[in-house]
């Protein structure tokens, strides 16, 4: 069984602390964190990471005792990634809270490693940021959305292509391009295996994605150390709130970015091995209806 912590909030802060909290995890102690937002574009939540789950998680890992946190991402397409930052204040708060960035846009050579996944669709493999390979610890945040341009949805798998460079490189053509895009997604997880996965659900896309879209407040705050699981929840959750096609038929462990995920062994690979944790009868009554989603497959 794997625990995916679920928090019925409106309060990012509170809820990252809870969510966290009801894992009972000990892996960041004197370690250096590496941390993956989703800032692809600086559109408001849920189109990049909310500035207040930014901040909660960071505290929450320092309180953890965390020896450093360094957060590294690249965006796009559309604005650079140091104009991304800038536009969220990321700059700023990095300096108020004492968390080192990395702008993976602006590496060298010298920062990328690649990767060639057995049974890849990747023709070639891909580059991916050595600081992510060589981390201690990893801590991933993602947005509860669907994607339009043939993810389909966008939750933490598809938050990692965010760590395949861009510029100069063909990932991204051949990404979009490919008949296989949401396996794609999913053997990109392979190269690495964060420690915790937060997902913020206070607001959602329910379809359109990943910058804009048509939002709710699904009102929910989301963590796990398990990408397969806290995406099948996300997607049992778009359900709920009612959501595109390609996001609503069948079972959800036969969606391809999940099964090929659970092929790959990233995570669980049946609703059966999902505990859903609460901490209060809200979030409890919440965490029954997605139970009930996820039970029929």
């Amino acid at each position: 069984m794997t625990k995916v912590a679920l928090v019925s909030t409106t309060d990012r802060g509170q809820g990252v602390r809870q969510a966290v909290d009801l894992l009972d995890l000990k892996p960041f102690q004197g370690k250096r964190v590496v941390l993956k937002p989703n800032f692809n574009s600086a559109d408001p939540a849920p189109g990049s990471t909310h500035n207040d789950t930014l901040r909660s998680l960071v505290l929450t890992l320092q309180r953890m005792a965390a020896k450093q946190i360094t957060l590294a991402e690249r965006s796009g397409p559309g604005d650079s990634t140091r104009t991304v930052m800038e536009k969220k204040g990321v700059f700023k708060l990095a300096q108020e809270l004492g968390f080192d960035i990395v702008n993976l846009e602006e590496m060298g050579p010298e920062g990328w490693s690649r990767v060639e996944p057995e049974g890849s669709h990747w023709s070639q493999g891909f580059l991916f940021p050595r600081i992510y390979l060589e981390a201690k610890s990893i801590v991933q945040t993602c947005c509860l959305k669907t994607h339009a341009y043939g993810g389909h949805f966008t939750l933490s798998l598809k938050n990692s292509v965010g760590l395949v460079p861009l510029a100069g490189q063909p990932y991204m053509k051949e990404l979009h391009s490919s008949q296989y895009q949401r396996q794609m997604i999913a053997e990109i997880n392979a190269a690495y295996s964060p420690d915790l996965v937060v997902m913020d659900g206070v607001e959602a896309f329910i379809d359109g994605g990943p910058a804009v879209g048509t939002g709710v407040e699904a009102g929910v705050m989301l963590a796990s150390t398990d990408r397969v699981a806290i995406d099948a929840v996300g997607v049992a959750i778009l359900r709920l709130l009612g959501t595109t096609p390609e996001v609503s038929n069948g079972p959800i462990f036969a969606l391809e970015q999940i099964a090929r995920a659970a092929e790959l062994g990233l995570g669980v690979s049946s609703p059966d091995q999902i505990q859903l944790v609460t901490g209060d009868g809200g979030s409890e009554s919440f965490a029954s209806r997605v139970r009930d989603i996820l039970a029929r497959g």
